[in-house]
């Protein structure tokens, strides 16, 4: 029997995840969380084989949380789900030590051979992020201006491409609105910008936004 958790802040996604791998009967859904503290709350007191994991949640995101998790509970297998398409997240997410990455709009199709691969240590990818991970060999003397960028900052980054204000940033990610203002500043300095429209110029030109 794999032993899966979901956490995702959403209730109705997770009970969307839940129903899907109740028809399995190789699968359990033996926990849920809503942010990364009750992932943890959640693992300290429990056992699972596979996380299913959203990577925008309050608090901590699911890329923070990768780390921690690599760290203290490395024998997990953790399958990313994004709103997100794959472009945007799915790279910084396998580098950070998940184990699959899938879009929740594939999810329903997919979720059920994604868990059972990484639960045998595979790696759950689509063909095309593979091609761009094999391209990514070797390219750390080559890293366009975003990949410089740290987790946290990529989201302030995607978030202000977006056209966000910062108020609304700050309260997505449960910061000030002064430590959103730092990270826009080290974005635009890693990224050698000077306002906001070459940042918003330069996410349309790499499809990092729609």
């Amino acid at each position: 029997m794999i032993r899966v958790l979901i956490a995702d802040d959403h209730s109705l996604i997770r009970e969307g995840f839940k129903k899907i791998i109740s028809r399995e009967v190789d699968l359990k859904v033996v926990g849920e969380a809503q942010n990364s503290n009750e992932v943890l709350q959640f693992l300290s007191r429990n056992e699972c084989d596979v996380i299913v994991l959203d990577i925008s949640m309050p608090e901590k995101s699911g890329l923070d949380l990768l780390s921690e998790l690599g760290e203290y509970y490395g024998r997990i297998a953790v399958l990313i789900l994004s709103m997100h398409p794959e472009e945007r997240f799915a790279i910084r997410a396998l580098k950070a030590g998940a184990s699959g990455y899938i879009t929740k709009e594939r999810a329903p199709e997919e979720l059920v051979q994604a868990i059972r691969k990484i639960h045998k240590g595979g790696k759950y990818i689509t063909s095309t992020l593979a091609e761009k991970l094999a391209m990514n060999i070797g390219r750390d003397a080559e890293k366009l201006p975003h990949e410089r960028l740290s987790n946290r900052e990529f989201q302030v980054f995607l978030s202000l491409a977006m056209g966000k204000p910062v108020a609304e940033i700050a309260k997505e990610l449960f910061l000030s609105q002064s430590t959103i203002n730092t990270y826009r500043a080290r974005i635009f300095d890693k990224m050698n910008m000077n306002n906001h429209s070459e940042l918003i110029h330069y996410a349309i030109r790499n499809k990092l936004i729609d």
